[in-house]
């Protein structure tokens, strides 16, 4: 563990001063800039297993797993492995290729709602993906989301939801038209009153309804299972769609990812992060009839020069053939409560209010006293609390999410070792808060 008056990390904040003239902001994704936690990032140097290091040479056990495919470890030996024998035959094709084949089947014969799958580079290209195809499919334009879930930096999915119980979609972001957003309807999570009142109001204009099934997007959230059965229904009933963003969720939560976890099969499936093993991917999956109006096989036009790379497919079907082996999800559900539980028993030792919730390798804590069922309610969370835990249990080597609106992820490469320092790094700070 770093001592916390040892803690140094000048390359880390020399590097950063010179990226802010580099980049916008000196990242390329903004959450890095650790703005919600104060400070400057850590630059990062390696990773390996269930820690990382910086430039300046501080050892971190790592909770953000290059946020969730590393659910296996960082640079799995048996994963590099396949890569570099892979990497000997190209970085990337343009064409067809058999390691597309292998882990189509393999998401295929995984995720319930899939019969067939469309591979493409990124989480924001998945859904926006599936939102042309539901609309296509549908012959409707509106899409239902939800307030706090995000799917991706689309024009379309960057919508805000208002403080009623459910509005029409306002754009989330300069530089989004009002008319990219004017087909999206927002509602609270886990209120399904509003998205019943949506449906009264449009139900013949409603293509589908996308969700986060957990939501890690702000902070992590569990939904009511009434509520998404309650989506399910609806949507049958109006002859919708229902798409589950399970980009964080797919083969975290369960094999099968969350709807095989809550036993409830949506019409369409987008998915990211592990599936890659570690590099840049994502796919849509429906069902066949659904899926088959994506050119080639119908006329709404997709496509990727990256889509389907083979390093990216390789690192995907060695991660998920780790992933079947007997006990992982038992292991990582194991690690994962231990890690949860305890936090709880320190934070209720030391006075502090939070919540703290976990399914399987993934969780999250809020410094509030108000239970979490949606976006509002987790902003009732203390954020300058948030922000001083983060950075006294970043100063004793934990490297966690810097902002209270992320979820957690754990691995099988975290051991007991490390939840034991974990818990312990954080007796010390939630002492001092």
């Amino acid at each position: 563990m770093t001592s916390t008056t040892a803690f140094n990390t000048k390359k880390s904040k020399d590097i950063f001063s010179k990226a802010q003239n580099l980049m916008p902001g000196g990242v390329n994704s903004p959450v890095r800039a650790f703005k919600s936690v104060g400070g400057d990032p850590v630059v990062f140097d390696k990773v390996k297993g269930s820690h990382v290091w910086d430039v300046d040479g501080n050892e971190y056990i790592d909770y953000v797993g290059t946020w969730g495919p590393a659910i296996c470890g960082h640079a799995h030996p048996e994963v590099v492995k396949a890569l570099k024998e892979a990497i000997e035959k190209g970085t990337s094709f343009g064409a067809p290729s058999v390691e597309e084949n292998i882990l189509a089947e393999m998401v295929i014969n995984a995720v319930p709602s899939i019969e067939m799958v469309r591979f493409v580079n990124s989480g924001t290209e998945a859904c926006m993906s599936a939102l042309r195809m539901m609309r296509a499919y549908t012959g409707r334009d509106k899409i239902i989301k939800f307030q706090g879930n995000y799917h991706g930096h689309a024009d379309m999915l960057l919508v805000q939801a208002g403080s009623g119980v459910a509005t029409l979609g306002l754009p989330d972001s300069p530089g989004v038209p009002k008319s990219a957003t004017s087909s999206t309807l927002a509602a609270p999570y886990n209120d399904l009153e509003a998205v019943k009142k949506l449906f009264q109001d449009h139900g013949d204009e409603i293509a589908g309804v996308m969700l986060e099934p957990v939501v890690g997007n702000s902070g992590f959230i569990a939904p009511d299972m009434e509520f998404v059965q309650g989506l399910r229904e609806l949507t049958q009933q109006h002859g919708a769609l229902l798409a589950f963003d399970e980009v964080m969720t797919g083969f975290r939560i369960a094999y099968g990812g969350a709807q095989e976890k809550f036993g409830i099969t949506p019409d369409v499936t987008t998915l990211g992060k592990i599936i890659g093993g570690g590099l840049p991917v994502g796919a849509l999956g429906a069902r066949k009839d659904i899926m088959e109006v994506i050119a080639p096989a119908g006329p709404m036009y997709q496509s990727g020069t990256l889509s389907g790379n083979p390093l990216a497919m390789t690192a995907g079907i060695k991660t998920l053939e780790l992933l079947q082996r007997p006990g992982t999800y038992e292991q990582l559900d194991q690690m994962t409560k231990k890690l949860t539980d305890g936090l709880k028993e320190i934070a209720q030792k030391h006075g502090h209010a939070v919540q703290i919730g976990q399914l399987s390798a993934m969780f999250g804590v809020f410094f509030t006293d108000r239970p979490v069922r949606n976006f509002e309610d987790a902003k009732t969370s203390d954020l300058d609390k948030f922000s001083r835990y983060h950075r006294g249990m970043l100063e004793r080597g934990i490297y966690l999410a810097p902002s209270q609106f992320e979820a957690g992820f754990t691995s099988l490469a975290h051991t007991e070792e490390d939840i034991n320092k974990t818990l312990n790094a954080a007796d010390e700070v939630m002492a001092s808060l």
